[in-house]
């Protein structure tokens, strides 16, 4: 048995072609309606100010430097720092908004978790007359506690 299939024999394609659109031209825009604007020239909105990095302030320098300001001992000033390092990392871990003047505003923009801590984005705002009056004004030495006289005994 043989098996076949009765298929017609090829003969030629028929191709077909189909005209492009094509789009009214328009010569004329009716503009009444609509405003004019004015011609621009761009400008510089704000200058960026390069940031200079300096080296970094170590708590050694930094009670050196509240030692010369404030005219109080070493002793003294090293664990009333100290505790307000802790406090300020405390309240940023904590991501509260802080307004310490003359420092400035301080907000915590992003924080994300690391294996070994924890990484902040924080924005300082700062007023300039502030910070110059503050850098200014010496700072007076502290007047000595009275000591209440003893009796004797």
């Amino acid at each position: 048995m043989s098996t076949s299939s009765k298929t017609p024999p090829k003969t030629g394609t028929l191709k077909t072609t189909v005209a492009a659109p094509v789009a009214e031209v328009m010569t004329k825009v009716d503009t009444t309606g609509v405003p004019s604007a004015a011609a621009t020239t761009p400008s510089v909105v704000e200058k960026l100010s390069p940031v200079v990095v300096s080296e970094e302030l170590k708590k050694k320098e930094l009670f050196d430097l509240v030692v010369a300001r404030s005219g109080m001992k070493k002793k003294d000033v090293k664990p009333v720092v100290e505790a307000m390092l802790g406090v300020l990392g405390d309240v940023l871990a904590e991501q509260r908004e802080l307004n310490l003047q003359p420092l400035g505003k301080l907000k915590v923009q992003r924080a994300k978790e690391l294996p070994d801590g924890r990484a902040l984005v924080l924005k300082l705002r700062q007023k300039s007359a502030q910070m110059n009056a503050a850098a200014a004004a010496p700072v007076a030495p502290p007047k000595p506690v009275k000591q209440p006289a003893k009796k004797p005994v």
